[in-house]
């Protein structure tokens, strides 16, 4: 179970750097893997969206580019701070709504899709946000998940863990001045689920047809599942 008040804390801290840290340790990789997940989801103009955990708002702004009505919710006022700055240079009609993810400020079947990207990672039950990122999606939407994996190649995964778990911790934590942050990050993708471990969680959240597509040799990985239609 993560403690919601040191999760909030944390990001909080490392907020004004986020987005330079997400572009410097992915090498800019992370805007290609939202761009997928977008790409993934098809056609969005008109589609009524909800971007939860949203953070400094990267994802909620590239859906409504495409097209989509996006509401983004961020249980964090600095990171929410940093996404209406960006989002104050677009002309579109994203929204962005202090809120917890857990309990979505948002009414049943209120969007066509429903979307969270590194962010599911740090809810404190898991269970219950797949069941909110379901409950605010019309019957027949759907629901994508972006999240970090682990590759499994041994050479590609010997490499990448020891980036993973030696060198992104102390480059994160030296630039952000936050190296709880970064050592955090890690530490929550080594313990996360494989993609299909995952797909039968959000099968027993309600979803149906779930499935993934792994990204980048299984660095990341986009998951997905359907709202059922009334029998």
């Amino acid at each position: 179970m993560r403690d919601a008040r040191k999760v909030r804390s944390m990001f909080a801290r490392i907020a004004g750097r986020y987005d330079l840290l997400n572009r410097f340790l992915s090498v800019g990789i992370d805007r290609r893997w939202r761009r997928r997940l977008i790409d993934r989801v098809g056609d969005l103009k008109g589609v009524r969206a909800v971007d939860a955990c949203c953070g400094t708002g990267d994802l909620t702004l590239a859906l409504e580019k495409r097209g989509a009505r996006v509401v983004g919710v961020d249980f964090t006022p600095e990171m929410l701070a940093q996404a209406r700055f960006k989002g104050a240079r677009s002309r579109g009609g994203q929204l962005f709504v202090h809120g917890d993810a857990l309990a979505l400020p948002l009414r049943d079947g209120q969007a066509d899709i429903s979307t969270v990207a590194f962010g599911i990672r740090n809810v404190a039950d898991r269970a219950l946000g797949f069941a909110e990122l379901a409950r605010v999606v019309r019957p027949g939407g759907r629901v994508f998940v972006l999240e970090f994996s682990m590759p499994h190649g041994r050479i590609l995964g010997t490499l990448y863990r020891f980036y993973f778990t030696r060198i992104l911790p102390r480059i994160g934590g030296w630039i952000s001045g936050s190296p709880e942050a970064y050592r955090y990050l890690p530490d929550t993708v080594l313990e996360w689920p494989t993609p299909a471990e995952l797909a039968l969680e959000m099968e027993a959240a309600g979803l149906e047809r779930c499935g993934y597509q792994l990204l980048t040799g299984g660095i990341a990985c986009i998951s997905f599942g359907r709202v059922p239609e009334p029998s």
